[in-house]
């Protein structure tokens, strides 16, 4: 035993050492294979499999089915041929069939025995018997029977027995087969319909039609759903109050959009015809509302859609900030299946209407009262036919809580856009007093739409692909009240061809409006107020203009002048009009507690956005002339150099020499054209800066989110939160607010500090033409201008360092007089008011220096062009040189003060007749002539033209970059054609001026 024992040890050893190599040399082989060989196989559907196939779960393949057998209705597995009995059914293809014999051509129903029928058989091959009869094939203890029997239910009273659907049971039959006639026989005169059975004794109408409308394809066709049920409900509703009978009615007349035909008994008329003949049972006092029925219409008298809408507000406030704030809309739905069954009482959040998927969190934001919302999606046909096989209705109630914090709630209208009364879309109509209002929604029916079979695909759909709810503020109110919401849906329909390659655009949004028409009344008043004084103002301003160019005649250029002023003035009026109105809404509306404001919708946007676009079309017309006028004025330098001795000077073609004045340096007369050319656009803020400042406050800081049309002023959002769309007006308060903001701090600061402490451009060029000797004469108009004077108190300027450092050194102690014009005095600049004389005269002298061959009386006939000019310009500069110093009487001139009055009207009351008049400048009013003096106009147009660009495409960057480029373009072309025109009227090369 011992010895036997040991040998079968040692055998089972070697063999588990031999088993264990035989795996090691299987892996090592698997494992080569598997670096050779592609995990991949072709994709197969188990619809793609022949009907001699199944589809094998486990290889994923088509699998052919064994003899006499074929795949069954799964497509997973095989079954016997009909007259075919199993054998053997271990799954899949281990199946085996045997043929009956021909005395047992049946096949049970279970499959495995063959069996003798009494009657036919059917497409299986199993036995058939006649309607009302079961199918017996097995006797009381389970014996199979050698031939199956067909036995008759008992139809006679106290059975009232039927078979049922599968044919093998006798049940008793329907309540309305034995109520009608003690049968279950709904035999002549009464109605068989839906498995029912009617009296014909019953007033109810026969001529039920059972279409499905779809007025959006212009189409109808009988519905399968409809054929089948619709008269068994209205029946069932009409005879025995049935609810869930009354409640699948109602339904099936919301799915033909609650269209009503007073001629075609279809869903709504018959729905109709039961509420016109129920009586008054009302339910909750609720005129519309019949008991046993659903609450469908509101009614079709003319006037009650405004009534229902606008009369009687909800007993409740909403409230953004403050303890007892209330910030959330309570929509709850009652919810029904197709077969009308009361399904649950749910709230809206979560996405219930929202078809497009989202966070719950961005979902739910749709009901945080004073959040606009609009969401927006599309959505393949197939998925919504997967996820929505049968339609869900819902009656929408808004929930609110009393004084007494009793729980209540108020009905939501449903404003239909699909509605057809008597085939006219009366709730497309802009009038609310057509509109008929309705009450029960749907998502999705892929119902309605199937025609001979409802497990077949269906012919059409039908999509709510715009939902949008509405919330009316009650005018006036101080506490948040508002009107009952309104629910506008629009419904699509979808004629459906591939499912898969089909999709559709759904939409769901919230908006919120108030009554505009005191705010618009007030602002047509300010509109008109501030428009007349803009005309005064350009009245006056013409009657200014005219006096400067010495003309009394009103002839078109006076008008065409007029109008030019009046559009600046009007831009200003614009402007301020819309500032003022995007500030009230962007203070008002994000800063109330409890609810007095709304912000007006997109439509109501579009009168503001009009204004704006006005201001900026006006405002630019104004800068346009203002450019054009800067570019065109007369200038020129007067040097009051005067030569230093004589000189020897060589005398060409002579052979001799003789003496000649000491040439005056041209290089300063340059170095002041050239410093008049760089502060031509400087101006009193930075231009890249304030627009980097901008841009900064609202992408970086988060000013722009003040924009979203939500109750929130904070100035961050979540990344997870919803949100809103941008309101047009607040994008425009915040945007105009920055820029006025930063732009006057800018200004503020270049007045009080950069100009006292480290440069002001304007009052250096002022000391640099005294310290050059060069003074500087402008005209802006005909016989109006600027002088600023530059005569140097020490009768030179071309000296060297020395004598340079000497003179300023005596200035600085007084020891020399003032640089004034008028001696003892400091005023360097003057505004000038000439006589027509004076202006002839320059007129005379400066066209030869803008034209090529000047008068024989001035120019020598045999001189070079430049010769010419050279010659005029030292006219021209001795002219204007003797008329400062007094010394034509003829055209004279006198100093005096402006009135106080005549600077706030900008224009003077004196005219120069006889003599020229100097005004006091202190103001140093010649910079209205450069960008210096016109920082208001380029400021306004500046943030137009940012508000215009980011209004038309909300982009605030896009908007900033455009407005950059703006202003470099204009600068460039004022520099250009400025550098043109100051070459051309002061002789200096244009090459100097850099």
């Amino acid at each position: 035993m011992v010895t036997s024992g040991g040998g079968a040890r040692v055998a089972m050893a070697a063999w588990s050492t031999f088993a264990a190599a035989v795996n090691v040399f299987l892996l090592l082989a698997l494992q080569r294979v598997s670096h050779a060989q592609t995990f991949s196989f072709p994709f197969l559907q188990p619809e793609s499999c022949g009907h001699n196939q199944y589809f094998d779960i486990s290889a994923l393949s088509c699998v052919p089915c064994g003899a006499n057998q074929r795949q069954d209705a799964r497509g997973t597995s095989c079954v016997c041929l009909p007259g075919f009995q199993m054998i053997s059914n271990n799954g899949g293809p281990d199946i085996i069939c045997k043929k009956c014999p021909e005395n047992m051509k049946g096949v049970t129903e279970d499959g495995w025995n063959c069996i003798s029928c009494p009657g036919g058989l059917t497409a299986e091959g199993k036995c058939h018997c006649p309607t009302g009869h079961v199918l017996v094939e097995r006797d009381v203890n389970g014996t199979l029977l050698s031939q199956a029997t067909c036995k008759l239910c008992d139809e006679n009273e106290n059975s009232f027995t039927v078979a049922n659907a599968l044919g093998n049971r006798c049940v008793r039959c329907e309540p309305t087969f034995v109520n009608t006639n003690r049968s279950c026989v709904c035999s002549e005169p009464n109605i068989l319909t839906g498995g029912l059975c009617f009296s014909s004794t019953v007033n109810f109408p026969s001529r039920v039609i059972s279409s499905a409308r779809y007025g959006e394809l212009g189409m109808s066709f009988t519905s399968e759903w409809f054929a089948k049920y619709l008269q068994s409900s209205a029946a069932a509703c009409w005879v025995y109050a049935n609810l869930t009978s009354c409640q699948a009615l109602g339904n099936m007349c919301v799915m033909n959009m609650n269209s009503y035909d007073s001629v075609t008994f279809d869903a709504c008329r018959l729905f109709q015809f039961i509420f016109e003949n129920t009586g008054l049972r009302t339910v909750h006092s609720i005129s519309f509302w019949r008991r046993n029925l659903p609450w469908l219409f509101y009614g079709d008298q003319l006037g009650l859609a405004p009534q229902v809408l606008s009369t009687i507000p909800l007993p409740t406030n909403f409230s953004f900030k403050g303890e007892n704030q209330n910030r959330k809309l309570k929509f709850i739905a009652a919810s029904y299946d197709v077969r009308g069954n009361f399904l649950k009482w749910q709230t809206l959040e979560g996405g219930v209407l929202q078809l497009c998927p989202d966070t719950e969190t961005r979902l739910n934001a749709a009901y945080s009262f004073g959040t606009t919302y609009h969401q927006n999606c599309e959505i393949p046909i197939s998925k919504i036919l997967t996820d929505f096989p049968s339609p869900i209705f819902y009656d929408v109630y808004l929930e609110y809580t009393d004084e007494n914090q009793h729980q209540y709630v108020w009905a939501v209208p449903v404003l239909n856009l699909n509605l057809q009364h008597n085939k006219i879309f009366v709730n497309r109509d802009s009038s609310p007093g057509k509109w008929l209002l309705t009450r029960r929604i749907f998502l999705v029916d892929a119902l309605s739409g199937r025609e001979n079979d409802l497990g077949s695909q269906p012919r059409l759909t039908r999509i709510a692909t715009q939902i949008s709810l509405s919330i009316y503020l009650v005018p006036n109110t101080k506490n948040g009240n508002i009107y009952p919401p309104l629910i506008t849906i629009a419904y699509s329909d979808i004629d459906i061809k591939d499912p898969n390659s089909q999709s559709v655009k759904v939409s769901f949004s919230v908006k919120y409006e108030m009554n505009q028409g005191e705010a618009q009344v007030q602002t047509d008043i300010a509109l008109g107020v501030l428009g007349g004084l803009a005309v005064l103002s350009s009245l006056l301003k013409t009657a200014g203009w005219k006096r400067r160019i010495g003309s009394p005649m009103i002839d078109l250029q006076t008008v065409m002048k007029f109008l030019v002023y009046y559009a600046g003035d009007l831009a200003n009026v614009f402007f301020i009009i819309t500032v003022g109105t995007g500030l009230y809404w962007l203070i008002f509306f994000k800063a109330q507690k409890s609810i007095s404001v709304l912000l007006p919708v997109p439509a109501q946007e579009e009168r503001l956005v009009t204004y704006v676009g006005c201001a900026f079309a006006l405002k630019a017309l104004q800068f346009l002339h203002k450019l054009m006028s800067q570019i065109t004025i007369d200038i020129f330098f007067i040097d009051w150099e005067r030569p230093k001795g004589k000189v020897l000077k060589a005398v060409e073609g002579e052979g001799g020499v003789r003496s000649a004045m000491v040439p005056v340096s041209i290089w300063r007369t340059y170095f002041v054209a050239n410093e008049w050319n760089e502060i031509q656009t400087v101006r009193k803020i930075n231009p890249l800066f304030q627009i980097l400042t901008v841009l900064f406050f609202l992408e970086v800081v988060g000013f722009k989110n003040l924009a979203l049309m939500d109750s929130s002023s904070s100035l961050s959002r979540s990344p997870t939160s919803y949100i809103a769309p941008y309101s047009r007006i607040l994008r425009y308060a915040v945007s105009t607010a920055l820029w006025l903001v930063i732009g006057s701090l800018q200004i503020m600061f270049f007045a009080v500090f950069y100009e006292r402490f480290i440069e002001d451009k304007i009052r250096q060029f002022v000391d640099l033409c005294c310290m050059s000797n060069i003074s500087v004469f402008l005209l802006s108009h005909k016989c109006f201008g600027y002088y600023i004077h530059g005569r140097s108190v020490h009768g030179h300027a071309d000296t060297n360092m020395e004598e340079m450092n000497m003179n300023l050194k005596r200035e600085a102690e007084n020891l020399c007089s003032q640089r004034g014009l008028v001696p003892n005095t400091d005023g360097q600049t003057f505004q000038i008011a000439i006589s027509s004389q004076m202006r002839q005269h320059y007129d005379r002298i400066h066209e030869t220096l803008t034209r090529k061959n000047g008068p024989a009386r001035l120019l020598s006939s045999s001189a070079s062009t430049f010769e010419q000019s050279i010659k005029a310009y030292h006219t021209m500069n001795k002219f204007l040189g003797s008329f400062i110093d007094h010394v034509h009487k003829e055209m004279d001139y006198f100093i005096k003060d402006k009135l106080l009055l005549e600077r706030i009207l900008g224009m003077e009351f004196m005219e120069p007749m006889e003599k020229s008049i100097f005004y006091n400048d202190e103001g140093y009013s010649f910079s209205s002539v450069l960008y210096y003096g016109n920082e208001a106009t380029l400021l306004i147009f500046d943030v137009l033209f940012f508000c215009v660009v980011d209004l038309a495409c909300q982009n605030f960057v896009l908007a900033a970059f455009l407005t950059y480029l703006q202003q470099e373009i204009f600068r460039f072309i004022r520099n250009t054609v400025g550098q043109k025109n100051l070459a051309s009227k002061t002789l200096v090369d244009q090459r100097f001026l850099i």
